[in-house]
């Protein structure tokens, strides 16, 4: 199963927040937000501290693919 992390970026986008001031706010690196885009591993500490500085849920954020769905669209 593949993981997909944009919901996080239409939130970012529905609540007006540019991805710099969720790195400042969240306290991670720019290199977790480029992992983020690219839809690669993040740690579960840094989805912690994405959730806690948007006051959401994971599944506010991110979205797991079934491997078949993933092989479809890749």
């Amino acid at each position: 199963m593949a993981v997909t992390y944009k919901k996080l970026f239409h939130l970012l986008i529905d609540r007006g927040i540019q991805t710099s001031e969720l790195t400042e706010k969240a306290g991670f690196s720019p290199n977790i937000l480029t992992r983020l885009r690219r839809d690669q591993y993040v740690s579960l500490d840094s989805i912690e501290k994405i959730c806690f500085a948007l006051d959401c849920k994971v599944d506010d954020i991110l979205e797991f693919i079934p491997v078949e769905k993933e092989n479809k669209n890749g």
